[in-house]
Protein backbone atom coordinates (compact mmCIF):
# COMPACT_ATOMS: atom_id res chain seq x y z
CA UNK A 1 0.00 0.00 0.00
CA UNK A 2 1.46 3.59 -1.10
CA UNK A 3 1.98 6.12 1.75
CA UNK A 4 -1.03 8.94 2.21
CA UNK A 5 1.32 12.08 1.44
CA UNK A 6 0.43 15.36 2.49
CA UNK A 7 0.82 18.82 0.84
CA UNK A 8 4.06 20.84 3.13
CA UNK A 9 2.40 22.55 5.91
CA UNK A 10 4.77 25.48 4.55
CA UNK A 11 2.52 25.97 1.53
CA UNK A 12 -0.71 28.00 1.04
CA UNK A 13 -2.75 27.22 -1.51
CA UNK A 14 -4.98 29.56 -2.94
CA UNK A 15 -9.04 29.45 -2.53
CA UNK A 16 -9.79 27.99 -6.43
CA UNK A 17 -7.51 27.94 -9.49
CA UNK A 18 -6.57 31.26 -11.29
CA UNK A 19 -7.24 30.03 -14.83
CA UNK A 20 -9.91 27.81 -16.31
CA UNK A 21 -11.68 26.78 -19.50
CA UNK A 22 -14.13 29.51 -18.00
CA UNK A 23 -11.30 32.29 -18.95
CA UNK A 24 -10.44 31.87 -21.78
CA UNK A 25 -12.48 33.11 -25.07
CA UNK A 26 -12.16 30.61 -27.37
CA UNK A 27 -12.83 26.67 -27.54
CA UNK A 28 -11.25 25.57 -24.06
CA UNK A 29 -11.58 22.78 -21.57
CA UNK A 30 -8.50 21.18 -19.54
CA UNK A 31 -6.27 24.85 -19.24
CA UNK A 32 -3.53 23.64 -17.19
CA UNK A 33 0.85 22.84 -17.01
CA UNK A 34 1.56 26.54 -17.35
CA UNK A 35 4.38 28.39 -17.59
CA UNK A 36 4.72 31.97 -15.38
CA UNK A 37 7.44 34.99 -15.37
CA UNK A 38 7.35 38.63 -15.01
CA UNK A 39 7.95 40.20 -18.46
CA UNK A 40 7.40 44.36 -18.82
CA UNK A 41 5.66 45.05 -15.13
CA UNK A 42 2.93 41.77 -16.07
CA UNK A 43 2.37 38.77 -14.75
CA UNK A 44 2.56 36.69 -17.99
CA UNK A 45 1.10 33.19 -18.21
CA UNK A 46 1.62 30.62 -21.44
CA UNK A 47 -0.76 27.82 -20.68
CA UNK A 48 -1.54 24.44 -22.15
CA UNK A 49 -5.16 24.52 -23.64
CA UNK A 50 -7.11 20.78 -24.65
CA UNK A 51 -10.10 21.61 -26.21
CA UNK A 52 -12.68 18.98 -26.34
CA UNK A 53 -16.05 17.86 -24.89
CA UNK A 54 -15.83 18.06 -21.05
CA UNK A 55 -16.33 14.60 -19.44
CA UNK A 56 -14.46 12.86 -22.38
CA UNK A 57 -10.88 12.27 -23.70
CA UNK A 58 -9.92 13.25 -26.95
CA UNK A 59 -8.55 16.88 -27.52
CA UNK A 60 -7.10 19.46 -29.94
CA UNK A 61 -4.09 21.31 -28.18
CA UNK A 62 -3.42 24.70 -28.36
CA UNK A 63 -0.95 27.23 -26.11
CA UNK A 64 -2.49 30.25 -25.19
CA UNK A 65 -1.31 33.27 -23.42
CA UNK A 66 -2.58 35.06 -20.28
CA UNK A 67 -1.54 38.33 -18.11
CA UNK A 68 -2.21 39.72 -14.86
CA UNK A 69 -1.16 42.88 -13.03
CA UNK A 70 -1.23 40.99 -9.60
CA UNK A 71 -0.40 37.11 -10.35
CA UNK A 72 -3.50 36.04 -8.96
CA UNK A 73 -6.24 37.40 -11.42
CA UNK A 74 -5.53 36.76 -15.40
CA UNK A 75 -6.67 37.82 -18.13
CA UNK A 76 -6.59 35.75 -21.52
CA UNK A 77 -5.54 36.90 -24.85
CA UNK A 78 -8.24 36.79 -27.54
CA UNK A 79 -6.97 33.90 -29.51
CA UNK A 80 -4.33 31.36 -29.01
CA UNK A 81 -0.62 31.23 -29.49
CA UNK A 82 1.38 29.73 -31.85
CA UNK A 83 -1.16 27.73 -34.07
CA UNK A 84 1.34 28.06 -36.90
CA UNK A 85 3.62 25.72 -35.77
CA UNK A 86 2.02 22.80 -37.24
CA UNK A 87 3.25 21.14 -40.00
CA UNK A 88 3.73 17.75 -42.21
CA UNK A 89 5.92 16.70 -39.63
CA UNK A 90 5.22 18.64 -36.14
CA UNK A 91 1.00 17.28 -34.82
CA UNK A 92 1.43 19.49 -31.40
CA UNK A 93 3.08 21.41 -28.70
CA UNK A 94 1.91 21.50 -25.24
CA UNK A 95 3.46 22.04 -21.51
CA UNK A 96 5.20 25.10 -21.99
CA UNK A 97 7.47 26.20 -19.30
CA UNK A 98 8.97 30.19 -20.20
CA UNK A 99 12.24 31.80 -18.97
CA UNK A 100 13.47 35.74 -19.64
CA UNK A 101 17.41 35.39 -20.28
CA UNK A 102 18.87 38.57 -20.66
CA UNK A 103 15.63 40.64 -21.25
CA UNK A 104 14.14 37.96 -23.96
CA UNK A 105 11.47 35.55 -22.88
CA UNK A 106 12.07 32.01 -24.24
CA UNK A 107 9.67 29.31 -24.10
CA UNK A 108 10.41 25.63 -23.38
CA UNK A 109 7.82 22.79 -24.85
CA UNK A 110 7.51 19.14 -25.34
CA UNK A 111 6.05 18.49 -29.42
CA UNK A 112 4.99 15.56 -30.77
CA UNK A 113 5.85 14.54 -34.16
CA UNK A 114 5.39 11.70 -36.73
CA UNK A 115 9.07 10.70 -35.54
CA UNK A 116 9.36 10.76 -31.73
CA UNK A 117 8.54 13.08 -29.11
CA UNK A 118 11.02 16.65 -28.97
CA UNK A 119 11.75 19.75 -27.17
CA UNK A 120 11.53 22.24 -28.74
CA UNK A 121 13.20 26.39 -27.71
CA UNK A 122 11.26 29.08 -28.95
CA UNK A 123 11.86 32.95 -28.37
CA UNK A 124 9.77 35.85 -28.26
CA UNK A 125 9.37 39.77 -27.51
CA UNK A 126 5.57 40.19 -27.81
CA UNK A 127 3.75 36.40 -27.32
CA UNK A 128 2.12 36.91 -31.27
CA UNK A 129 5.54 36.25 -32.77
CA UNK A 130 8.03 33.89 -32.39
CA UNK A 131 11.13 32.01 -33.35
CA UNK A 132 12.08 28.18 -32.69
CA UNK A 133 15.61 28.07 -31.50
CA UNK A 134 16.77 24.52 -31.31
CA UNK A 135 14.81 21.21 -30.84
CA UNK A 136 16.21 18.07 -29.44
CA UNK A 137 16.43 14.78 -30.92
CA UNK A 138 13.88 12.26 -29.53
CA UNK A 139 13.22 11.29 -26.98
CA UNK A 140 13.44 14.43 -24.70
CA UNK A 141 10.70 16.52 -23.32
CA UNK A 142 10.25 18.45 -19.88
CA UNK A 143 13.12 21.51 -20.61
CA UNK A 144 13.32 23.76 -18.41
CA UNK A 145 16.15 27.29 -18.90
CA UNK A 146 18.01 28.47 -15.86
CA UNK A 147 17.05 32.16 -15.42
CA UNK A 148 20.54 33.42 -16.40
CA UNK A 149 23.80 31.97 -17.72
CA UNK A 150 26.17 29.37 -15.32
CA UNK A 151 29.70 29.65 -15.89
CA UNK A 152 29.46 31.37 -19.21
CA UNK A 153 26.53 28.84 -20.55
CA UNK A 154 23.22 28.80 -20.93
CA UNK A 155 21.72 25.90 -19.09
CA UNK A 156 18.74 23.58 -18.73
CA UNK A 157 17.07 21.00 -17.13
CA UNK A 158 15.85 18.17 -19.32
CA UNK A 159 13.98 14.68 -19.41
CA UNK A 160 15.21 12.05 -21.77
CA UNK A 161 13.11 8.90 -22.41
CA UNK A 162 15.58 6.07 -22.00
CA UNK A 163 12.76 3.08 -22.58
CA UNK A 164 14.81 0.72 -24.04
CA UNK A 165 17.60 0.95 -22.34
CA UNK A 166 15.59 1.17 -18.79
CA UNK A 167 13.99 -2.63 -19.04
CA UNK A 168 11.18 -0.95 -21.15
CA UNK A 169 9.00 0.83 -18.79
CA UNK A 170 8.94 4.58 -17.12
CA UNK A 171 12.23 5.02 -15.57
CA UNK A 172 12.77 8.50 -16.06
CA UNK A 173 15.54 10.86 -14.18
CA UNK A 174 16.09 14.72 -14.22
CA UNK A 175 19.16 15.72 -16.85
CA UNK A 176 21.06 18.96 -17.23
CA UNK A 177 23.19 20.12 -20.32
CA UNK A 178 24.68 22.96 -21.38
CA UNK A 179 24.84 25.49 -24.67
CA UNK A 180 27.16 28.44 -25.52
CA UNK A 181 24.10 29.65 -28.00
CA UNK A 182 21.21 28.36 -26.84
CA UNK A 183 21.28 25.91 -30.83
CA UNK A 184 24.14 23.36 -29.54
CA UNK A 185 23.89 21.24 -26.25
CA UNK A 186 25.94 19.00 -24.47
CA UNK A 187 28.46 18.56 -21.85
CA UNK A 188 24.88 16.25 -20.73
CA UNK A 189 24.91 14.43 -17.38
CA UNK A 190 22.54 13.38 -14.81
CA UNK A 191 21.35 15.62 -11.88
CA UNK A 192 18.50 13.68 -10.02
CA UNK A 193 17.33 9.62 -10.39
CA UNK A 194 14.31 8.47 -9.93
CA UNK A 195 15.22 6.23 -7.69
CA UNK A 196 16.65 8.91 -4.98
CA UNK A 197 13.34 10.11 -4.63
CA UNK A 198 10.96 8.46 -1.77
CA UNK A 199 7.72 9.65 -3.49
CA UNK A 200 8.51 7.81 -6.57
CA UNK A 201 8.30 3.98 -7.88
CA UNK A 202 7.70 5.22 -11.60
CA UNK A 203 9.62 8.51 -13.16
CA UNK A 204 10.26 12.10 -11.91
CA UNK A 205 10.85 14.61 -14.59
CA UNK A 206 11.86 19.02 -13.57
CA UNK A 207 9.05 21.15 -13.16
CA UNK A 208 9.23 25.06 -13.40
CA UNK A 209 12.57 27.23 -14.11
CA UNK A 210 14.56 27.30 -11.35
CA UNK A 211 14.97 30.57 -9.28
CA UNK A 212 18.49 32.05 -7.89
CA UNK A 213 18.56 32.41 -4.05
CA UNK A 214 21.71 32.70 -1.63
CA UNK A 215 22.09 28.97 -0.83
CA UNK A 216 21.57 27.42 -4.22
CA UNK A 217 19.14 27.57 -7.53
CA UNK A 218 15.97 25.96 -6.22
CA UNK A 219 13.79 23.79 -8.97
CA UNK A 220 10.69 21.95 -8.70
CA UNK A 221 10.24 18.69 -10.07
CA UNK A 222 7.60 16.17 -10.70
CA UNK A 223 7.55 12.57 -8.95
CA UNK A 224 5.13 9.73 -10.01
CA UNK A 225 4.01 7.07 -8.29
CA UNK A 226 1.89 4.20 -9.68
CA UNK A 227 -0.86 2.31 -7.74
CA UNK A 228 -2.05 -0.51 -9.95
CA UNK A 229 -5.10 -1.18 -7.28
CA UNK A 230 -6.62 2.24 -8.56
CA UNK A 231 -8.54 2.21 -11.72
CA UNK A 232 -10.52 4.73 -12.94
CA UNK A 233 -10.02 8.07 -11.43
CA UNK A 234 -10.73 10.63 -14.23
CA UNK A 235 -12.44 10.64 -17.45
CA UNK A 236 -10.43 7.93 -18.55
CA UNK A 237 -10.98 3.97 -18.08
CA UNK A 238 -8.15 3.88 -16.15
CA UNK A 239 -5.87 5.97 -14.43
CA UNK A 240 -3.51 4.54 -11.77
CA UNK A 241 -0.52 7.52 -11.55
CA UNK A 242 -0.43 10.28 -8.70
CA UNK A 243 2.01 13.14 -9.85
CA UNK A 244 3.77 14.98 -7.04
CA UNK A 245 5.61 18.24 -6.71
CA UNK A 246 8.53 18.09 -4.91
CA UNK A 247 11.80 20.68 -4.03
CA UNK A 248 15.46 19.93 -4.73
CA UNK A 249 18.15 22.86 -4.00
CA UNK A 250 21.32 22.95 -6.51
CA UNK A 251 24.49 24.38 -6.84
CA UNK A 252 25.01 27.77 -7.72
CA UNK A 253 28.39 26.94 -9.62
CA UNK A 254 27.49 23.72 -10.83
CA UNK A 255 23.84 22.96 -10.92
CA UNK A 256 24.15 19.54 -11.44
CA UNK A 257 24.85 18.81 -8.08
CA UNK A 258 21.98 18.40 -5.53
CA UNK A 259 22.90 19.75 -2.42
CA UNK A 260 19.77 19.39 -0.61
CA UNK A 261 16.06 17.77 -1.30
CA UNK A 262 12.98 17.54 0.71
CA UNK A 263 12.22 13.76 1.25
CA UNK A 264 8.34 14.20 1.37
CA UNK A 265 6.23 16.10 -1.46
CA UNK A 266 5.94 19.66 -1.32
CA UNK A 267 2.74 19.51 -2.76
CA UNK A 268 0.05 16.62 -3.32
CA UNK A 269 -4.13 16.86 -4.27
CA UNK A 270 -5.91 17.70 -1.31
CA UNK A 271 -8.62 20.22 -2.23
CA UNK A 272 -11.70 19.80 -4.37
CA UNK A 273 -10.63 21.87 -6.89
CA UNK A 274 -7.75 20.08 -7.41
CA UNK A 275 -9.80 17.29 -8.36
CA UNK A 276 -13.33 16.23 -11.04
CA UNK A 277 -10.75 16.75 -14.28
CA UNK A 278 -9.18 14.79 -17.22
CA UNK A 279 -7.13 12.50 -14.56
CA UNK A 280 -7.27 13.10 -10.87
CA UNK A 281 -4.39 12.99 -8.36
CA UNK A 282 -2.45 14.78 -10.94
CA UNK A 283 0.18 17.82 -9.45
CA UNK A 284 2.09 19.55 -12.36
CA UNK A 285 4.44 22.76 -11.44
CA UNK A 286 5.57 24.67 -14.33
CA UNK A 287 5.90 28.21 -12.95
CA UNK A 288 7.83 30.08 -10.06
CA UNK A 289 8.35 33.53 -9.15
CA UNK A 290 10.32 34.90 -6.33
CA UNK A 291 8.96 38.17 -5.42
CA UNK A 292 10.77 40.94 -3.02
CA UNK A 293 9.33 40.17 -0.38
CA UNK A 294 10.47 36.38 0.00
CA UNK A 295 7.13 34.83 -1.10
CA UNK A 296 7.63 32.57 -4.11
CA UNK A 297 4.67 31.69 -6.29
CA UNK A 298 4.34 28.33 -7.81
CA UNK A 299 1.63 28.33 -10.36
CA UNK A 300 0.63 24.10 -10.99
CA UNK A 301 -1.49 22.03 -12.93
CA UNK A 302 -4.36 19.79 -11.06
CA UNK A 303 -6.29 17.27 -12.73
CA UNK A 304 -4.38 17.90 -15.84
CA UNK A 305 -7.59 20.74 -16.19
CA UNK A 306 -7.02 23.27 -13.48
CA UNK A 307 -4.39 26.19 -13.53
CA UNK A 308 -3.86 26.52 -9.61
CA UNK A 309 -1.34 29.17 -7.47
CA UNK A 310 0.45 28.13 -4.06
CA UNK A 311 2.59 30.30 -1.86
CA UNK A 312 5.45 29.84 0.95
CA UNK A 313 8.24 31.94 1.98
CA UNK A 314 11.62 31.25 -0.02
CA UNK A 315 13.39 30.47 3.76
CA UNK A 316 10.62 27.71 4.13
CA UNK A 317 11.11 26.09 1.07
CA UNK A 318 15.06 26.20 1.60
CA UNK A 319 14.68 24.97 4.84
CA UNK A 320 12.45 21.83 3.56
CA UNK A 321 15.85 21.41 1.44
CA UNK A 322 18.01 21.14 4.23
CA UNK A 323 18.64 16.87 3.78
CA UNK A 324 21.14 15.25 1.52
CA UNK A 325 20.50 13.51 -1.32
CA UNK A 326 20.59 9.71 -0.81
CA UNK A 327 20.10 6.65 -2.51
CA UNK A 328 17.69 3.72 -2.57
CA UNK A 329 19.42 0.22 -2.56
CA UNK A 330 16.05 -1.36 -3.25
CA UNK A 331 15.10 1.46 -6.33
CA UNK A 332 18.34 0.79 -7.95
CA UNK A 333 18.15 1.57 -11.77
CA UNK A 334 17.60 -1.42 -14.18
CA UNK A 335 20.00 -1.61 -16.77
CA UNK A 336 18.82 -3.38 -20.11
CA UNK A 337 21.06 -5.85 -22.02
Amino acid sequence: MLPEWKTASVIQKHDSPVLTYKDVPYPATCVFNAGVVKFEGKYVMVFRNDAGTWGKCGFQTTIGVATSDDGIRFEASPVPFMTDIKDEEILSVYDPRITVIEGVPYICLAMNTWHGLRGVIVKTLDFEKYEIVSMTAPDNRNMALFPERVGGNFVRLERPMPVYSRNRIDRFDVWLSESPDMVYWGKTRLVLGKEHVPFSNDKIGPAAPPIKTRAGWLCTFHAVEKDPAVGKNGWEAKWDKRYYGGIMLLDLEDPSRVIGMSKAPLIVTDRDYERGGFRDDVIFPGGMILEDDGEVKIYYGAADTYECLATAHVDDLLALCDKPLEYDAEQKPFMYV
